[in-house]
């Protein structure tokens, strides 16, 4: 990409701002000074603003905790977004990977790489999204058969469920599909009501429960190569 690019993508500036930075000299690239903006660099590159070196990553890999009342958004609204928590320069780079409900906590991962963000929402890939879900009521054994089943809602019959009750009113969900307040339906079509609904797991990956709710961390070099599989 141009140089004047690079750097503004790193936030060191608007593209006005770092063009005078260049032409003054002041941005070196693999050692020797480089004058012109559109000098094409690359992620490999060493560049320094004078001796601060000036890095843009290629791939940005995130997992957080999402809290509850924000969104899964890259939308500037009223509301804050998931990607207004995250300090980064590259932030206007990074999206969401799905979606979770505003009211809904966990696991939310976070990238800049549509292709691999593409694998993973592909729905001939049918990747597991694991749910901890506390209810209104108790929950069956025939609520979990249904669930295993598959249950016919207004526009859609989901396909057949992993279900785990953990207690009398929590149950460990896993389901492929992404549907719009899926889970909520699912048992609101058994007759019950969700109350809290929590991500732990999306993928390959596994919520860090070390992270506080709005929290976030890189992966893993061993969690990036599983997710890429």
């Amino acid at each position: 990409m141009r140089l004047d690019k690079y750097l503004a993508n790193a936030n060191l500036g608007s593209r006005k701002e770092v063009n005078k930075l260049i032409k003054k000299g002041e941005i070196t690239v693999n050692g020797k000074i480089v004058k012109s903006p559109k000098t094409d660099v690359g992620y490999d590159d060493e560049i320094f603003y004078i001796d601060v070196p000036i890095i843009l990553e290629e791939f940005i890999y995130l997992m957080m905790n999402k809290p509850d009342g924000v969104i899964s958004s890259t939308e500037e609204g009223p509301t804050e977004t998931v990607i207004d928590l995250i300090a980064h320069p590259q932030q206007g780079e990074l999206f969401p990977v799905g979606r979770l409900d505003k009211d809904t906590v966990g696991l939310m991962f976070i990238t800049n790489d549509g292709k691999l963000a593409h694998q993973l929402l592909s729905p001939k890939n049918e990747y597991w999204k694991t749910y901890h879900v506390t209810l209104r009521d108790e929950v069956t054994k025939a609520d979990i058969e249904r669930l295993e089943t598959g249950i016919e809602l207004k526009d859609f019959t989901t396909k057949p469920a992993k279900a785990k009750r953990l207690s009398p009113r929590e149950v460990s969900l896993s389901i492929t599909e992404g549907k719009f307040h899926q889970v909520k339906r699912m048992f609101l079509a058994t007759g019950n009501e969700v109350v809290k609904l929590k991500r732990t797991h999306f993928a390959t990956l596994t919520l860090d429960e070390t992270l506080a709710e709005g929290g976030y961390r890189r992966l893993t070099e061993k969690e990036i190569k599983n997710l890429s599989n």
